[in-house]
């Protein structure tokens, strides 16, 4: 494979290899006091874990501002605090490359073997709650910058570094705050991913909040009240039953896949003997690139308000949670993906190529921005390979290193002078 770019100057690539094998140590360490930071969301405090991130990071001679988001706006988030971070190093007139990776995790959960949030080593992986989503990003990205502030190399422009605190809650007050506020605008950005594909496109999700009104009654006369739970069966069998249809909308993108759909909460009810007055389920409707969101959202509508006339007495409410868009590539992401590919390619010492994921991240915040941004950082090869939000969870410390190589190439490549 042809090597692009900075990655053909063997001398360059030599230098900043060595350089970051000799900081392996230094960012086990870094990412290890990463972890053992708590910063579970729920509850999403985590304005602490975001000090301690600067602290590391201050130790590493990067100068760190501190981007603390007014109380109103964490609690409508459903959090308790954030401080979103930002370090700048400018090398000169030219782009600014961000690279965004999230410092809060999801709650560790039962079934651990190893404490997680020990960062305990072992047949080199780490094991620990957000050691490969993506605290292990943070580390990634720190010593990328590093290892080209020493590279010695004329560039021209700026790095700037995006860690913030909300992802597990949809990244309003982090990625899309710092945009929103003016206080970056990045021409290209890299978010967290995993080290065996650059990822250029991800779903959507659409999540809906159902309630069902019904009237109470004495179980010993039902037929005197309205059944919330009767009409809310009949709802979720028509969408059950609805959901295999999306198995025909198969996404032209690799790894995408089809549409899907789940009903995740549920609740309602007053006592064993009373007949139920409301029902509240949610759904999560996840949504390839190639749909649009406000259709998808009337199609759901029209679906629920039909099947519910069959129960006239019954009042239905529909209230949208969440509208999260399908991140798609933009002018400038295949510049930005094959320079990534090529230096992975040659890194991982095997192809890498661009895919999608049928998650939904961070990064379509940037691409609202019109900001050119793909995944690529640390990680194994999938999901289920890290334990990612399982117990367990876990990163090779190898594809650490690797990817960190990866990006710190990728960086000369878009700034050198």
């Amino acid at each position: 494979m042809t090597r692009t770019g900075l990655a053909a100057n063997d001398g360059l690539h030599r230098k900043v290899r060595s350089y970051l094998e000799s900081q392996r140590q230094a960012q086990t360490r870094f990412l290890a006091e990463l972890v053992k930071a708590p910063s579970d969301n729920p509850p999403g405090d985590c304005a602490r874990h975001a000090e301690r991130a600067a602290e590391l990071l201050g130790e590493l001679g990067l100068v760190v501002e501190r981007h603390k988001v007014p109380k109103t706006l964490v609690r409508s988030s459903g959090m308790i605090s954030v401080t979103n971070l930002i370090v700048r190093t400018r090398f000169g007139d030219g782009p600014i490359v961000a690279l965004n990776a999230h410092g809060d995790v999801v709650p560790p959960g039962e079934g651990w073997t190893r404490d997680p949030y020990g960062a305990t080593v072992m047949d080199g992986w780490m094991y620990g709650r957000g050691a490969a989503v993506s605290k292990s990003d943070i580390a990634t990205y720190a010593f990328a910058l590093r290892a080209i502030e020493v590279s010695g190399v004329p560039l021209a422009g700026t790095v700037e570094l995006h860690f913030t605190y909300d992802e597990e809650v949809g990244g309003e007050i982090g990625p899309k705050w710092l945009l929103d506020q003016g206080l970056t605008k990045p021409d290209y950005a890299i978010a967290a991913g995993f080290s065996y594909a650059v990822v250029t496109a991800h779903n959507g999700c659409l999540h809906l909040e159902v309630t069902v009104h019904g009237r109470s009654a004495h179980a010993a006369m039902p037929y005197t009240g309205v059944d919330a739970l009767e009409a809310a069966n009949h709802l979720l069998a028509k969408l059950y039953e609805w959901r295999r249809s999306l198995r025909e909308r198969i996404s032209a993108i690799p790894g995408i896949g089809s549409p899907q759909l789940t009903v995740g909460l549920i609740s309602g009810g007053i006592n064993t003997n009373v007949v139920p007055d409301r029902i509240t389920f949610r759904l999560d409707r996840r949504m390839i690139p190639e749909e649009d969101p406000v259709a998808v959202e009337r199609e759901l509508q029209e679906l629920i308000a039909k099947t519910a006339s069959a129960y006239p007495q019954a009042h239905v409410e529909v209230r949208r949670i969440l509208l999260a868009e399908p991140l798609k590539p933009l002018p400038g992401t295949e510049r930005l993906a094959q320079i990534l590919e090529g230096h992975a390619s040659d890194v991982m010492g095997e192809p890498i190529t661009s895919k999608g994921v049928p998650l939904y991240t961070d990064a379509r915040h940037y691409a609202a921005a019109r900001v050119p941004i793909v995944l690529f950082g640390a990680g194994p090869r999938t999901i289920e390979e890290a334990n990612a939000h399982r117990a367990d969870e876990r990163l090779p410390l190898s594809d650490l290193f690797k990817a960190t190589e990866v990006v710190a190439l990728t960086l000369l490549d878009l700034l050198r002078a």
